[in-house]
């Protein structure tokens, strides 16, 4: 690992989530700007689809995180059907930012104020590696689909 003391301090809570639930990865900072799916694939060398946004949504009014495959856009009414909302709506970036303690772009799986309930798409399963955002627009992650259910306690779903 990299050192640590050089991440943006959202990074910095990341990682230590990270270190605390025993998953070993590197957070890369990039020279750019990560906030798309596109922009990550592009600074790191992956698939687009490889990419997890982390999208934060109100499913009937609750803030709920959603990691999407970059490879596709989330669908509103399959995604309300897989958790089993009434409702699904994008956050505004003001819930987001209460709800995750980072800014669009930048949303991690972890290293939230408080644990989100969290839906991993179905369709990340299909690659060893995952790119997600770790805490800032600037900054990224390796992991693993399994890690990914693991850290955030996510139930896996379509959603497209």
């Amino acid at each position: 690992m990299s050192d640590v003391s050089s991440l943006p301090e959202r990074s910095l809570i990341v990682h230590r989530h990270l270190t605390d639930a025993g998953v070993d990865t590197e957070i890369r900072v990039l020279p750019d700007s990560a906030r798309t799916a596109s922009e990550a694939a592009s600074a790191i060398g992956c698939e687009v689809a490889a990419i997890a946004n982390s999208l934060v949504f109100l499913a009937d009014g609750e803030p709920v995180l959603v990691m999407t495959s970059g490879g596709h856009r989330a669908d509103l009414d399959v995604l309300a059907g897989s958790i089993g909302a009434a409702e699904v709506v994008m956050a505004p970036a003001p819930v987001v930012r209460s709800a995750t303690g980072q800014a669009i772009g930048g949303v991690a799986p972890v290293g939230h104020p408080a644990p989100l309930r969290t839906f991993v798409d179905e369709a990340l399963q299909q690659f060893d590696l995952i790119w997600a955002a770790a805490g800032h627009p600037h900054t990224v992650m390796p992991l693993t689909f399994d890690e990914l259910r693991r850290i955030t306690d996510g139930q896996v779903i379509a959603v497209a």
